[in-house]
């Protein structure tokens, strides 16, 4: 189990972090885009989708949607039918055509910078909106929780939690807010690359010694 004492926590974590540094020294979101209006759309399209699809789907969509404009005047069905392969198509427009309109009418034509404005946008919820704010602006409030930080984070003995917003709580009392960014895109990469959410042998990959589970892998269950 993970350390009671927060002291030993913070620690823990920091090994954690200059071991994943080490792996990965160019952590960064893979995410297509050229502005940060394409960035809301594409990390609307990535829930439940890989970011390799969601880069197939836009590399047609944002030739043919060129303009926030666009996106306002959009035809939902249309609409659906453009980022259908990324799964969850309708639910996903109504967010986009949605959002368009918001930018566009309240916040006349721009991304906000903050964490309470950028929260009024429809299907931006914290951990998009820390995306968000964070590859556009370069503004962070956060930690992004994705399902591989939701995960990799129970395992690794920094939290106990389930829900996202309980778990980033935990994890930046634990981790530098200079690190807070790159935590993410470390902990996707090291879920991408050696610990991904499908029963495996811990004991093999680079972390072994943090994880937590006493578990062997044959009656493994992620949650």
């Amino acid at each position: 189990m993970a350390e009671p004492n927060s002291a030993l926590k913070k620690q823990r974590a920091r090994k954690i972090l200059a071991a994943l540094k080490k792996l990965f020294p160019r952590a960064r979101i893979v995410l297509t885009y050229k502005d940060p209006w394409e960035l809301l759309v594409a990390v609307v399209l990535s829930t439940q989708c890989t970011d390799k699809k969601v880069n197939e789907v836009t590399e047609k969509l944002f030739k043919k949607y060129r303009r926030l404009a666009d996106y306002a005047r959009a035809r939902t069905k249309e609409f659906e039918h453009d980022i259908r392969p990324t799964g969850f198509y309708r639910a996903k427009t109504k967010n986009i055509l949605a959002a368009a309109k918001v930018v566009k009418e309240k916040f006349k034509g721009r991304i906000p910078r903050t964490m309470d404005e950028i929260l009024t946008i429809p299907g931006v919820g914290r951990k998009s909106a820390n995306v968000i704010l964070g590859n556009a602006y370069g503004v962070v409030e956060g930690i992004a929780v994705d399902t591989h930080v939701r995960r990799l984070s129970r395992q690794l003995g920094l939290t106990h939690h389930t829900d996202p917003e309980k778990i980033e709580r935990d994890l930046m009392q634990l981790i530098p807010k200079k690190d807070w960014f790159s935590a993410t895109y470390l902990l996707i990469d090291f879920g991408r690359s050696y610990c991904p959410a499908r029963p495996h042998d811990h004991a093999v990959h680079p972390l072994a010694e943090f994880f937590t589970s006493p578990l062997p892998v044959s009656r493994y269950r992620y949650p």
